[in-house]
């Protein structure tokens, strides 16, 4: 019989986002076709998705564009006089091109949104709604953090739901990329949080936070049938991609660190002070110019409004070292030396 899979909307969404994944989907509409699996699609993953699709669609064309004018700089500085003309035209027909037609992104979302809509989407039951009240109440995952939490909870008791006809020979599945609310953040990523793990007793259930990986222990011989395509979207990331996760890392280490002073400045430690009482000779350590402080105010309202609150903590120990850890890395490949952790 078929397995039951239940995903998240944050993994179709970053599937549907990311050129490389398109193995990912055919490899998936395979499986769906030929009844292998099934998808457990609730309404609000449905809903949820068409809300994001033109917002997935229109940074990817963006994207494309920054990255465009960043080939023209290069080609601009260093291509050769003698060609410069006709690569410059060619970069800018394509550049054209993915404004008017040029959508692989739309495509992908169309494929993607056929699957979803295959079967009834599930809707929220009135017990469903209760539990997640219970849930709520009980502050257990994914309500151990401190945000509303509501969609999350719809998804883990609908799949309460489908791991209780559950059975050895019609098992069931869950995929999320959100493994803060739903992973053991303390041990292992790759596993569910503690108070969810009761829901993942195999072979009936099973959790995991890539599509990918599902697909390789599901189906290894439909992965080796698609060899060529997945080792193709193994290929580098895109300096684009690169740039766009450097600058979410500095955003959220920066973010924190103006908390640690908000807190300082809330307490005492450092002071505020109008530029007649701003030491600069000798700089002091305790004091911060109110103009500076109104700036790093509004940086921090720009921060939460372009980043969203809900990305930027609190860390524990852990997470925060990750994030810095990722910061030093990815600034490095930029052409940083190690441990450049400036903001």
């Amino acid at each position: 019989m078929a397995i039951r899979l239940l995903v998240d909307t944050c993994v179709w969404l970053d599937v549907a986002k990311d050129y490389r994944e398109q193995p990912v989907i055919s490899v998936l509409e395979d499986l769906v076709k030929n009844g292998e699996v099934e998808l457990i699609v609730p309404q609000q993953v449905l809903d949820e998705f068409d809300r994001n699709k033109a917002r997935i669609i229109d940074e990817a064309r963006r994207g494309l564009h920054s990255h465009f004018r960043l080939v023209r700089q290069a080609v601009n500085q260093f291509g050769d006089d003698g060609r410069k003309a006709d690569l410059l035209a060619g970069l800018n027909e394509v550049d054209h091109q993915i404004g008017v037609d040029g959508d692989a992104v739309g495509g992908t979302i169309e494929r993607i949104d056929r699957l979803l809509r295959r079967a009834p989407a599930l809707t929220t039951s009135d017990a469903v709604k209760q539990r997640v009240t219970e849930r709520a109440l009980g502050k257990k995952a994914p309500y151990h953090r401190a945000k509303n939490s509501v969609g999350d909870a719809i998804l883990v008791e609908i799949y309460v739901d489908v791991v209780s006809t559950a059975s050895d020979d019609a098992p069931c599945a869950f995929i999320t990329h959100n493994t803060k609310d739903f992973s053991n953040a303390t041990d292992d990523f790759r596993k569910p949080h503690t108070d969810l793990s009761y829901l993942f007793e195999g072979p009936r259930s099973s959790y995991w936070i890539s599509m990918v990986e599902f697909l390789k222990d599901h189906s290894p011989e439909l992965l080796g049938d698609h060899d060529s395509e997945f080792n193709y979207s193994q290929e580098a990331r895109r300096l684009r991609e690169i740039l766009e996760a450097e600058h979410l890392l500095f955003r959220q280490v920066w973010y924190n660190r103006h908390w640690t002073l908000r807190h300082e400045i809330e307490t005492g430690k450092t002071r505020v002070v109008p530029e007649e009482h701003y030491s600069r000779s000798p700089y002091r350590q305790d004091q911060i110019l109110d103009s500076v402080w109104a700036r790093a105010l509004a940086a921090a309202k720009r921060t939460e409004d372009e980043v969203g609150i809900d990305n930027l903590g609190p860390w524990s120990d852990f997470e925060w070292g990750m994030l810095n850890g990722k910061l030093s890395a990815l600034r490095w490949i930029l052409g940083d030396e190690w441990d450049m952790l400036d903001t």
